[in-house]
């Protein structure tokens, strides 16, 4: 059995779950995390930045690179490792402190 990590939207609450592997769950959080780590990135930036630090081989099997990095955004938003900079337009992106 394939374990699966549960991405919740806080537009909702956290009620409306998508289920994903857990690997793959795995690689983008940790290329989003080590992205945000270098400082605030651009939402609309945020997939093309993080493209380079996904090993090609796990960047192949992972599917649509910019669905999974939305759901993993929105889950870490959920869970408070990440956060949106209030009251900046683009959306920013950052490391919640």
């Amino acid at each position: 059995m394939i374990e699966k990590v549960g991405l919740r939207t806080p537009n909702d609450g956290g009620k409306s779950i998508t289920n994903i592997p857990k690997w793959k769950f795995d690689v983008v959080r940790a290329a989003i995390l080590e992205q945000l780590a270098e400082g605030p990135c651009k939402m609309k930036d945020l997939t093309e930045a993080i493209r380079p630090r996904i090993d090609p081989a796990a960047l192949e099997k992972l599917g649509k690179l910019g669905w999974h990095m939305m759901g993993v955004k929105l889950e870490l938003e959920m869970r408070g490792e990440i956060r949106r900079q209030d009251g900046v337009k683009p959306q920013m992106m950052e490391l919640a402190r």
